[in-house]
């Protein structure tokens, strides 16, 4: 039978099939199951700098599992501290974004770093249970004019748009097309500006995306 694990607000249902757990967010008030969440990385060329990262040749591309799918914002797990990047959530549908939501990444820092150095795979500092925080999402008609803006404690920490990016959501389904298939339902992270950092306890995290001047979604995250 399904589980309902939410309360007004949270954005994540879980639905319970056997001994398996599946994630959801919420469409327009309706749950949507995401198979998978799709990553960019480095599409915002100030983010790039302030992380002492070269400008990629290609676009960088990582996934989330639906167990990343979370609704607590942590400020650490596991003895790392977490960072967070806000990020313009697209859901799909018919290998289109039909809706818009405001995404947390959250990573593992020092972990990631430690990975890169080694010439590792991210999974273990970007996948980890809880990694992915959405606003409730919203039906959008086409992905023009949307950014978005972060606020921690009532102060502006990141704040971007789509002609901030070095690839447009309409290059990156190009390229996604190219070797995988999006479902319905997947959610697709454009990447992060500038002003990421490290979660606080205590803080409160205030996202929102905006289209043509008008907010279509938000929320807030309180750090534990």
């Amino acid at each position: 039978m399904p589980t309902q694990n939410w309360q007004a607000g949270y954005t994540v249902v879980h639905e319970s099939f056997g001994k398996q757990s599946m994630n959801h967010v919420l469409l327009d008030g309706k749950k949507v199951m995401p198979s998978k969440i799709v990553c960019i990385g480095r599409n915002y060329v100030a983010h790039i700098e302030e992380l002492g990262n070269e400008v990629p040749e290609q676009m960088v591309v990582f996934g989330k599992p639906n167990s990343a799918i979370g609704d607590t914002l942590y400020a650490e797990l596991g003895g790392e501290p977490i960072h967070y990047e806000g990020e313009i959530a697209l859901l799909i549908k018919d290998g289109l974004p039909a809706a818009a939501g405001f995404g947390l990444d959250l990573t593992k820092r020092n972990l990631q770093s430690r990975l890169k150095d080694q010439g590792l795979p991210w999974e273990r500092a970007k996948g980890f249970d809880g990694a992915a925080l959405f606003s409730p999402f919203r039906s959008i008609d086409s992905t023009q004019d949307l950014s978005l803006q972060l606020t921690v404690n009532d102060k502006l920490r990141q704040s971007g748009g789509v002609e901030l990016m070095m690839y447009s959501p309409q290059l990156i389904l190009r390229q996604l097309q190219e070797f995988t298939t999006l479902e319905d339902g997947d959610i697709l992270m454009t990447g992060t500006p500038a002003g990421v950092g490290k979660v606080q306890a205590g803080e409160r995290f205030d996202g929102l995306v905006m289209q043509r001047g008008k907010v279509i979604a938000s929320h807030y995250w309180l750090a534990n």
